[in-house]
């Protein structure tokens, strides 16, 4: 299926639907299938709107990290059971940066992402 029309509400065959939607339209698509011979027109609307706060630059950058990229994390020496955790999944002890090195796909299953203090 191929979408060969993108138009904003308002355009040229959206009329109808602002009227119907109002401001919870975002778009309509006409799509064209070639196999069935049809033309469907979809429309992209705004189900609900609630509050939300943009990532911090910090929050940004640990998102965009792959899941194999290491990391130092910060354990304190009373967190044992924590620290055999980060051991058992392929953690090392970085004595020079005193924290410990882990992939970030790690830190984050084990819910570490908070303690992340730096990259190798």
């Amino acid at each position: 299926m191929e979408a060969r029309l993108h138009l904003k509400p308002g355009q040229n065959g959206t009329k109808q639907l602002v009227q119907k939607y109002g401001e919870r339209l975002v778009c309509v698509r006409y799509r064209y299938d070639e196999v069935s011979g049809q033309r469907h027109k979809t429309v992209e609307l705004i189900e609900e709107t609630v509050p939300w706060r943009p990532a911090s630059s910090r929050e940004k950058h640990l998102m965009q990290r792959a899941a194999e990229e290491p990391v130092l994390v910060k354990i304190d020496y009373q967190e044992r059971e924590l620290r055999e955790q980060v051991r058992r999944a392929g953690g090392r002890w970085q004595p020079a940066e005193r924290a410990w090195v882990v992939p970030y796909g790690v830190a984050t299953e084990l819910g570490l992402t908070a303690r992340i203090v730096g990259d190798i």
